[in-house]
């Protein structure tokens, strides 16, 4: 089933940067609040977050999950806010259906991480849009990842919103707060190289990112930010149109990124 206006729904991955954006009206909270309107409300969402990385593969699969606020040193009122978005747990028992032979967790405990909540608290405002979370499995290689995004992709037709969130560059040791809007060599030359790969639909380069060496090493010192992306790739289709929003870097090594696909 699709959504009400017949279309595919989109595979959208958001560069999320810091989640105190959940709190601002900027140039990026401004362009996810457009995605919302231009797209319209999904029957569901799929999110994959950088801030479930596991061993195996969990879905939240509570009615009513909780609001996880997993960050610190910020203002009292953010850790007031709460996002209030319906589970699904049928939507999690056909993911895991449909990812077999992949053993697939349910988890009827796991709430929604600041990686999914506070970018879909400006594209969704009023939260009424069912959700699962999946986690990344962290043993798995990016292929891997890439693969389940294929699969993933599926729920595409039927009226959801497959969501990837992290940043394709996000060195936090290596931010300079000077840098507002700055970027290091090396950042701006991966960002080029993922966008470039993305635009000639070149997955092969995306799964291999590490063939840029330093680059690479410097910009995904740690890949839990970056798999969403191929999640959101995985899903694309030969016929779906791809643009990129906020193409920029902030404080020198925080790529903000956001990568629309068929749509």
């Amino acid at each position: 089933m699709r959504n009400g206006n017949g279309r595919r729904q989109p595979a959208i991955f958001f560069g999320h940067g810091s989640p105190g954006n959940v709190m601002e009206d900027n140039f990026v909270t401004q362009c996810w609040e457009n995605l919302g309107r231009e797209i319209g409300k999904p029957k569901g969402i799929i999110c994959v977050s950088a801030h479930w990385y596991t061993r195996g593969i969990r879905v939240t699969a509570a009615p009513n999950p909780g609001t996880i606020h997993d960050f610190g040193g910020f203002p009292k009122a953010m850790y007031d806010l709460r996002y209030p978005a319906p589970g699904s747990p049928g939507l999690a028992g056909e993911i895991a259906r449909r990812l077999a032979p992949v053993d697939v967790l349910l988890d009827d405990e796991r709430g929604f991480d600041h990686g999914s909540w506070c970018v879909l608290a400006k594209v969704y405002p009023q939260a009424d849009v069912p959700m699962v979370q999946i986690s990344m499995d962290a043993t798995m290689l990016p292929h891997q990842h890439f693969a389940l995004g294929t699969t993933l992709g599926q729920f595409r037709d039927e009226g959801c919103l497959l969501m990837g969130s992290g940043n394709i560059v996000h060195n936090l040791p290596e931010m300079d707060w000077r840098m507002r809007d700055g970027s290091y060599n090396w950042a701006g030359r991966f960002g080029d190289y993922i966008r470039e790969s993305i635009v000639a639909d070149r997955p092969d380069r995306l799964i291999d990112y590490a063939s840029q060496g330093r680059d690479a090493s410097l910009s995904v010192p740690h890949p839990d930010h970056y798999l969403p992306l191929l999640y959101v790739v995985g899903a694309r289709r030969a016929d779906d149109p791809v643009r990129f929003e906020t193409p920029m870097v902030e404080y020198g090594s925080l790529d903000m990124t956001t990568v629309v696909i068929g749509a």
